[in-house]
């Protein structure tokens, strides 16, 4: 990749967002060079089917964002190996430099590197993710109907969980590591006042163990005593909270006090505080966190961008 060569477009991030961006900005006439970053296609690359994306009854999520790629693709998007380590917002047009040593200069950028769901780091939790360990309530809880459940935390991401889940089965156990839940009053309040949901206090999950295809128990560890109990469980929903990849903007770009891209207000979609980047999908999102609203996102900042390139180059 030339220094000398200075884009149009550079799309930070190949997930639901990034890659919508990149078809639609290559449809504009944009040419949009696409980093990958350090896993390409995002969250759903890592889940099994997925059921809630229109026109699609049921679909692996390798398959859609494969599809998704192959549809940048054919629109003209170029891919760049590697993950963005740096912006330099001092000067126009914008360098990025990549952890492969590339060094990108473009005049727009879109962030959409999305977030890393927080997990707990025990035994067999890899081993069992998108097999009955998860994270996503809303993507995920028809699969467990009837099924026996936990959800690990205590925040609103957990009780929303929670909650949503009993519409599919009638044995949920919440897991906190706490003595007392951390959510909003109202948000302990849905789970508290419900019957089919009970509570652990002071426990975690320490150990997810299963027959290789799906989970089957969880080892829970007492934080007061240190004792160890074995439960059965189908489905394990972590809701601890997700991290936004945003490491590489930091000092360079308002961020939340949770570190998310912080949207300059509700008319200015996607557009940062830095004048001709803007922020798509999960990077900028706590609340929805679905792959559908990422993508809806990702179309905005090409819709952004194009208006914005076609002020600053015409």
């Amino acid at each position: 990749m030339s220094e000398k060569i200075v884009e149009k477009l550079v799309i930070i991030g190949s997930g639901p967002a990034g890659l919508t961006a990149g078809i639609y900005s290559s449809r504009a006439e944009l040419n949009p060079l696409i980093i990958d970053g350090k896993k390409p296609g995002g969250q759903l690359m890592g889940t099994s089917s997925v059921e809630n994306w229109p026109g699609e009854k049921s679909i692996l999520g390798p398959t859609l964002m494969t599809n998704m790629r192959e549809h940048a693709k054919h629109f003209g998007c170029r891919f760049l190996p590697g993950s963005a380590t740096d912006i330099d917002v001092s000067q126009r047009p914008f360098t990025i430099t990549t952890d492969k040593g590339a060094k990108v200069k473009t005049h727009a950028i879109i962030l959409a590197t999305g977030a890393t769901p927080r997990k707990l780091r025990c035994p067999g939790e890899d081993e069992y993710w998108s097999k009955g360990v998860t994270t996503c309530a809303v993507c995920d809880a028809a699969f467990y109907k009837n099924k026996k459940v936990v959800v690990i935390g205590g925040g609103d991401s957990a009780m929303e969980n929670a909650s949503f889940l009993q519409k599919f089965t009638k044995d949920i156990t919440v897991i906190h590591i706490g003595e007392k839940l951390t959510a909003s009053v109202v948000m302990q309040k849905r789970v508290l006042d419900n019957p089919n949901i009970n509570i652990i206090y002071n426990s975690t999950v320490t150990e997810f163990k299963g027959d290789g295809q799906h989970l089957q128990e969880i080892e829970i560890t007492n934080q007061e005593n240190q004792k160890k109990t074995i439960m059965e469980a189908y489905g394990a929903f972590i809701s601890i909270g997700l991290k936004p990849n945003t490491n590489f903007v930091k000092g360079k770009i308002d961020l939340t006090d949770y570190g998310y891209v912080m949207i300059r207000g509700h008319k200015d979609h996607t557009k940062t505080s830095v004048d001709g980047i803007f922020a798509a999908g999960d990077i900028a999102d706590p609340f929805y966190k679905q792959a559908i609203t990422s993508s809806a996102a990702g179309c905005m900042a090409a819709l952004d961008v194009e208006r914005y390139l076609a002020s600053k180059l015409d």
